[in-house]
């Protein structure tokens, strides 16, 4: 069985902003993505037509930089701006 990557699962702080909307931290990388995304489609903001898309609320703005959508790649790189 291979052992998981301890780097990966490491609990990170989060930032208040990410917090408003994931949790209070700190939890791994993870956690934080699977949140986002219980979110995400909780709240219906993922784009109909190209499901890639994510049409960005106002908690999720503060997160993506100000920009109202984003694809899912993009959020990674965002979202670890509020990760450290």
């Amino acid at each position: 069985m291979a052992k998981a990557n301890s780097a990966f699962m490491k609990p990170l702080t989060i930032s208040s902003e990410l917090a408003a909307v994931v949790g209070s931290g700190p939890m791994p990388r993870s956690e934080v993505v699977k949140k986002l995304w219980e979110y995400i489609r909780k709240n219906g903001l993922q784009d109909s037509a190209n499901k890639r898309n994510i049409n960005a609320d106002s908690k999720l703005k503060v997160i993506f930089g100000g920009k109202g959508v984003v694809n899912m790649f993009e959020m990674n790189k965002l979202v670890s701006k509020h990760l450290s």
